[in-house]
């Protein structure tokens, strides 16, 4: 069956996992803190999604993010010196502290950044899929998203012209269940949102979103798909975010459907059970550990390194407004 993956390969998608939750635990300290400007909208408990996905990716492939983007950045390899320093607002970051947490982005990883609107980046990724297509390459978009953009227009008219012009596209649903605080089954008349591909032909696919292995082998086959000409896929990955809507959310209102839904969800961490299952595979502990020392340090470095990075000087405020023509 295409993307099935050997075992081989399982602790590099681990290392993944566990440098995003990491990455992602020590944002939320920089939070609490009061060290970082804006929101954050944590990918903690999402994070087999996209690793999952992005293992299928070549390096020249497109993504468009959303508001809740740190693990994408993180699955496509971004520098995580620059992206806590991006987070802190710090002259270091990817956008020379520009951006910040929502607005992160990576054009070197094909990142073409994260977007605080609901549903706005799906556009973004579709033309990129367009571009690809127009200049005859084999690249392909994913576009990630919540639940609740699956209702925006933008959703559904920019599949309907990826499908009408076979554009290498694959719009990838996080449905973690609730869109800031509105309880998808509550607004929609279908229990998976993947069955609306039917209205457009083209595949639609549901997969359990806490299963690194699930997802990358449902990806490999939407991404196989989309090099070959043959179009766009719809894959809707079942998951849960830890966190509320932003960490300064109690999220309150998951508890008003089912006390014991967060505790549910949390027994199925992506992380831990897939470290369980490596165990199960024969892969030495040893060796699981010590890729987690090193990762522990990596982030340790990245915290320090946009600590005591400099802010931007105020005139930074007038420059990359314009591009020349």
């Amino acid at each position: 069956m295409a993307g099935k993956l050997k075992k081989d390969a399982y602790l590099g998608l681990y290392e993944t996992m566990f440098r995003m939750r990491r990455f992602e635990e020590e944002v939320f300290e920089f939070y609490k803190k009061g060290l970082m400007p804006g929101l954050a909208h944590l990918y903690l408990g999402q994070e087999a999604v996209a690793t999952g996905v992005c293992a299928t990716l070549n390096d020249d492939d497109y993504i468009g993010s959303s508001h809740r983007g740190h693990g994408h950045l993180v699955a496509r390899g971004a520098d995580t010196d620059r992206m806590m320093a991006e987070i802190l607002g710090k002259e270091t970051g990817y956008s020379q502290g520009k951006g910040g947490s929502m607005h992160i982005m990576a054009l070197d990883k094909g990142i073409l950044g994260a977007n605080g609107i609901v549903g706005g980046e799906i556009p973004i990724a579709t033309g990129a899929a367009y571009s690809a297509k127009y200049r005859g390459t084999k690249q392909v978009a994913i576009s990630f998203f919540g639940d609740g953009a699956s209702n925006e227009g933008t959703f559904h008219e920019s599949i309907n012209m990826a499908a009408a012009w076979d554009l290498p596209c694959i719009y990838v649903i996080e449905n973690n269940l609730y869109g800031i605080s509105v309880d998808i089954r509550s607004v929609t008349n279908t229990e998976d949102l993947a069955d609306r591909a039917k209205a457009y032909g083209i595949p639609g696919v549901v997969v359990d979103g806490m299963d690194v292995l699930a997802v990358y082998e449902a990806a490999e086959e939407a991404v196989t798909h989309a090099r070959s000409g043959k179009g766009p896929t719809i894959i809707e990955c079942k998951t849960y975010r830890w966190q509320g809507h932003h960490v300064g959310d109690p999220g309150e209102y998951r508890s008003r459907r089912d006390k014991k839904e967060k505790e549910k969800w949390m027994a199925r961490c992506p992380v831990t059970n897939f470290r369980a299952k490596m165990l199960e595979a024969g892969i030495d502990e040893a060796k699981i550990a010590a890729a987690e020392a090193a990762i522990e340090e990596e982030i340790q470095a990245a915290v320090k390194f946009a600590v005591d990075s400099p802010y931007p000087e105020v005139s930074e405020a007038f420059t990359d407004i314009f591009v020349e023509a």
